[in-house]
């Protein structure tokens, strides 16, 4: 029955935004990673990202990860700054030692700005932390 999965949660497991210079482009980018500051790996990780404002929708992207190893991180994909305006939500979903856990990080509309960067755990980079 429903009621008897449980689903633990998820804790020291990110989803940032970044914004870093792309060097084949020579432009600035905001980029969408997934961190993993667990020291355990993590397996079969999927994404599933998405942005809605009213009535608008963005097209829903799928992204999976074999693997993400113990202290890392790896992007997702790059967000175009008109998407800024949207909520935008990453479902998380992976196993670690055989256990399911699932999250979902949104960043809320209008919150992202190069004014409030902060920074980013494990990264060298400045970003922003989905909530």
């Amino acid at each position: 029955m429903k009621k008897d999965i449980i689903i633990p949660g998820v804790q020291s497991v990110y989803v940032a935004i970044v914004n870093e210079y792309n060097q084949v482009y020579h432009t600035q980018d905001w980029n969408v990673y997934i961190i993993n500051d667990k020291v355990v790996d993590l397996e079969l990780v999927l994404i599933v990202s998405s942005g809605e404002l009213d009535t608008k929708v963005t097209s829903i992207f799928r992204k999976k990860l074999d693997k993400l190893p113990a202290k890392s991180y790896a992007k997702i994909e790059m967000m175009q700054e008109d998407l800024f305006a949207f909520n935008n939500s990453f479902k998380i979903s992976f196993f670690e030692k055989n256990v399911m856990f699932d999250k979902t990080f949104t960043f809320p509309k209008n919150t992202i700005s190069r004014e409030a960067l902060q920074k980013i755990p494990l990264m060298n980079e400045r970003g922003f932390l989905a909530k």
